[in-house]
């Protein structure tokens, strides 16, 4: 994982990522809320931190999702943009409505899910999501990056 101590946070919160996710990630906090911690998982997932996302993990679902399941998946991705769409929550149970957008050889895809965390040992866990299917986008190498930053995908975003 590469220092990002004076670089904003990948999951978007425009904060640093030093006063974000990190702390989550370095076990020196816990997430307070369920969108809190998606958005880490997020981040995770950006920085390639496998650990961390098997961690957060409900206990039920770890078997099923191995690290290094989770290490191939992210080192294949390149993750760009988390946009939040909705969260709730009460004591024990809570949901995030979010889309990862990321891309995947000359693809850009978009996960949209509404994510369902439970508590476990008082503290939040990722048990399951429903998805919404999205279709991925076939980007050239002249194309505009689906990125947004006006460049060509060439120049930006391609390996």
């Amino acid at each position: 994982m590469t220092s990002l101590t004076h670089s904003l946070c990948p999951c978007g919160s425009k904060q640093d990522y030093s006063l974000c996710c990190q702390p989550l990630h370095t076990g020196d906090s816990q997430a307070q809320t369920p969108e809190q911690l998606m958005r880490s998982r997020f981040s995770a997932y950006a920085l390639k931190d496998a650990k961390y996302v098997f961690t957060t993990y409900a206990q039920s679902q770890q078997t099923a999702n191995p690290v290094s399941e989770i290490k191939d998946f992210a080192n294949s991705c390149r993750f760009t943009k988390l946009s939040v769409l909705d969260t709730e929550y009460n004591e024990q149970e809570g949901f995030v409505e979010f889309k990862a957008n990321y891309f995947y050889q000359n693809l850009y895809c978009e996960l949209h899910e509404k994510s369902r965390f439970i508590k476990e040992n008082g503290l939040w866990r990722y048990l399951d999501g429903e998805i919404t299917p999205v279709a991925d986008i076939k980007i050239g190498r002249n194309d505009e990056c689906p990125c947004g930053s006006g460049k060509k995908y060439k120049k930006c975003h391609a390996i």
